[in-house]
């Protein structure tokens, strides 16, 4: 068994284990195990284990492996969890079944006609800046209701659920609870929040998603410029 596949079954374990902690049904939090960084080899070995949900942040690298992976495993269910540019809309509905990184007007209507041209079914969500981070992409909390409402209005766009990604050395919770919040106020039902180290406590409060790589994959190795 390689370290990728003992990680990714601790993983999973651990997701259970909270949400039996928190009292919620078994199989409610989709394990997205995120992949970026790491070429197919390193993927295989996680993929022959059955996982079948993976998060990439870049559209150029997804397309140079999941193709040849897809292939491969049927099944595959590929979430784009990094910043769109709108002139990669075009590949980005191409190749993702889920955006979870909708954060402007621009991006939703380039999505909406490009998801249009193709005839795909895109999974969406909409990124909130839960700590107002200003390096940080996503819709401004206090307007994220309002935000989601004119995706689905105005551009068509069926959005299921809410991202965030927690201020870096802060408690995580305070910004997962907003999220939830959040959610509620929009009437949305999916929650993509918390990553390797903090998706127990996401669970905990009410994730659906959770995005997990180092835990699995272990540290990333460097980025080179073609990535």
């Amino acid at each position: 068994m390689s370290d990728a596949v003992a990680q990714l079954e601790e993983v999973r374990a651990n997701i259970a284990r909270a949400e039996r902690e928190a009292g919620r049904p078994a199989g409610s939090v989709a394990l997205v195990a995120v992949s970026k960084t790491f070429d197919a080899d390193a993927i295989r070995p996680v993929l022959a284990a059955g996982q079948r949900v993976f998060g990439e942040n870049r559209v150029q690298e997804a397309q140079a492996k999941w193709p040849g992976l897809r292939q491969e495993f049927p099944g595959i269910e590929l979430h784009l969890i990094g910043p769109l540019q709108s002139n990669k809309a075009k590949e980005a509905v191409a190749l993702f079944d889920v955006v979870e990184t909708v954060d402007r007007e621009k991006i939703a209507a380039e999505l909406a006609k490009e998801i249009a041209r193709q005839g795909r079914v895109l999974r969406l969500y909409v990124q909130v800046n839960t700590g107002l981070e200003p390096q940080k992409a996503g819709i401004d909390p206090r307007e994220a209701a309002a935000f989601v409402a004119r995706c689905r209005d105005v551009h068509g766009l069926a959005v299921e659920g809410l991202m965030c990604i927690p201020p870096a050395g802060e408690n995580p919770g305070p910004h997962f609870a907003l999220l939830e919040k959040l959610a509620r106020e929009a009437g949305v039902e999916k929650l993509s929040m918390g990553m390797s180290g903090d998706y127990a406590t996401a669970v905990a409060f009410g994730a659906t998603n959770v995005r997990v790589g180092s835990a699995i994959f272990g540290g990333r190795p460097p980025l080179t410029p073609a990535a």
